[in-house]
């Protein structure tokens, strides 16, 4: 069980601090809800303490974990589908397992395939999104601001395509 003070990950929304359990009252039912605090938009999301497991709310990485991060925002693009509709429903599901391995795959794909041909809309948007998660998590972690982590994620994608055209 989680406690006021930790640093958990809600998929689909990202990374946060709880700072507080409280008990609301919605549609006559009386639940309590950890009151999460994001560390980009300063946001901040209710998660009923009930569903946990089922949302699949856990703790952020540790500092040795994010070595693995790294490495993957590192590799070389992975074979996605050609077809988009299909290559956006195979990274939604990467991204909804709330796995930060499997965002940070997604995050590293769509950066360098923007380089090749600008993204869609769509995949524009999921882009931003799963940046989004990666970035809240490694705030969180690494004690970076969040324009640091978002220089960061970019230039380590961005450094292993210069190395692949050398």
């Amino acid at each position: 069980m989680f406690s006021i003070g930790d640093k958990i990950v809600y998929p689909m929304h990202g990374a946060g601090v709880i700072k507080n359990i409280e008990s609301k009252e919605i549609l006559g039912k009386k639940k309590s809800y950890f009151i999460m605090k994001m560390p980009i938009g300063e946001m901040k999301v209710m998660v009923p303490v009930d569903n946990i497991e089922e949302v699949g709310i856990r703790e952020v990485i540790s500092k040795e974990e994010m070595e693995e991060v790294i490495t993957v925002l590192k590799g070389d693009k992975t074979k996605m589908p050609k077809n988009w509709n299909r290559r956006y429903r195979a990274n939604m599901d990467k991204i909804k397992s709330g796995d930060i391995i499997e965002i940070a795959t997604v995050v590293r794909n769509l950066m360098l395939l923007d380089v090749d041909k600008p993204l869609s809309t769509g995949e524009r948007k999921m882009l931003n999104d799963a940046n989004q998660m990666l970035v809240s998590e490694i705030v969180l972690v690494c004690d970076y601001t969040i324009e640091e982590t978002e220089d960061f994620i970019r230039e380590t994608v961005m450094e292993s395509e210069i190395e692949t055209e050398e």
